[in-house]
């Protein structure tokens, strides 16, 4: 029987599926992602080797979703800022480190741009076995 993405934990797949992409050149994390913050809500730049991490969590979640765009991955990499004395509020996540992403999968062959009934984008057949060998 094949082995899916389904059938290993969310973690130890995302840290194996960001061991694989550390390898591919289209994967290359920008100088600028150094320096920014995941989102408004965070406090503090992420720690070093967070691009892989994000953009495997990125590619599950396609699989995971079929046909998702930016717009729907902001608010899953989102979370609440501590407004001091305020109340928490929800704030989402950066756009632009998403769209980074998925350009580089698209740039791979991973990823392809839909414009039906829902726009967005979704998994290619390549993509899927890829996803599908990793979780091996």
């Amino acid at each position: 029987m094949e082995k899916t993405l389904y059938d290993v934990e969310a973690n130890a797949y995302v840290k194996a599926l960001a061991e694989k992409l550390k390898d591919m050149e289209e994967f290359e994390m920008p100088q600028w992602a150094w320096f920014v913050k995941t989102s408004t809500a965070r406090a503090r730049p992420p720690m070093e080797g967070w691009w892989h991490l994000r953009a495997a969590s990125i590619l599950r979640q396609l699989y995971i979703n079929g046909v998702i765009g930016v717009s729907k991955l902001r608010t899953r990499y989102g979370g609440k800022k501590d407004r001091g004395m305020a109340p928490n509020r929800f704030f989402k996540g950066s756009g632009k480190i998403i769209r980074v992403i998925l350009q580089q999968s698209e740039k791979a062959g991973f990823v392809e741009k839909v414009k039906d009934k829902k726009c967005g984008r979704k998994l290619t057949k390549k993509g899927k076995e890829f996803l599908d060998e990793a979780a091996k």
